[in-house]
């Protein structure tokens, strides 16, 4: 099993870190390969250009999307981990969303009817929020966000197994609970993998 893990937070010692550092060791210690991308860290570029369009066109795919692609297509599972800003996820992963899960890809339409070319893998999403969990749930924005992420790009690129997991009030937690937030996280990746 091949766990490829998209990290897209800007401080590398946040509480998201912590979620990955989680994910790897839970990984290899249920035998599971694993690959972390630090979008921050490696500075992809999240801008969708002109000129990416025009390669796409051509069949000519820009080396550093290219390479992400390669990663998608080694997994088995995708695991996305990344802080709930403005009730979505930070630019800097949507800008990977638009470059990486391209057309020809991720998706293609056939006859007008979209068609997902991700089938078989699995989708974990671990996201962090400064507002508490019972706010999201009472006001329906935890189904919002799974709406558009789960259905709106997993399930459309064809990933049909997806889990979707909110840790709230993260900057104001007690240190209890965020232990119980990494120990979820831990048992979420065991029952995937």
């Amino acid at each position: 099993m091949n766990n490829l893990v998209v990290f897209a937070h800007p401080n590398s010692k946040s509480f998201g870190k912590g979620i990955v550092d989680t994910v790897v060791t839970t990984s290899k210690e249920n035998g599971a390969n694993v690959i972390v991308r630090d979008l921050y860290e490696i500075g992809f570029d999240p801008i969708l250009k002109p000129a990416d369009f025009e390669a796409f066109q051509s069949g000519k795919v820009p080396e550093d999307i290219l390479a992400e692609q390669e990663h998608i297509k080694w997994a088995d599972v995708i695991t996305f981990v990344y802080p709930v800003w403005w009730a979505s996820f930070p630019a800097m992963l949507k800008g990977y969303i638009d470059r990486v899960f391209s057309y020809g890809f991720a998706y293609e339409y056939i006859d007008g009817v979209p068609n997902g070319l991700l089938k078989g893998k699995k989708g974990l999403l671990f996201c962090t929020t400064g507002t508490p969990s019972e706010m999201y749930s009472a006001n329906g924005m935890h189904n919002s966000m799974k709406q558009t992420t789960d259905q709106g790009i997993l399930n459309f690129s064809g990933i049909e197994e997806v889990e979707h997991t909110f840790f709230g009030a993260v900057p104001n937690a007690s240190s209890e609970t965020l232990e119980d937030y990494l120990k979820e996280v831990s048992n979420i990746v065991k029952e995937t993998l």
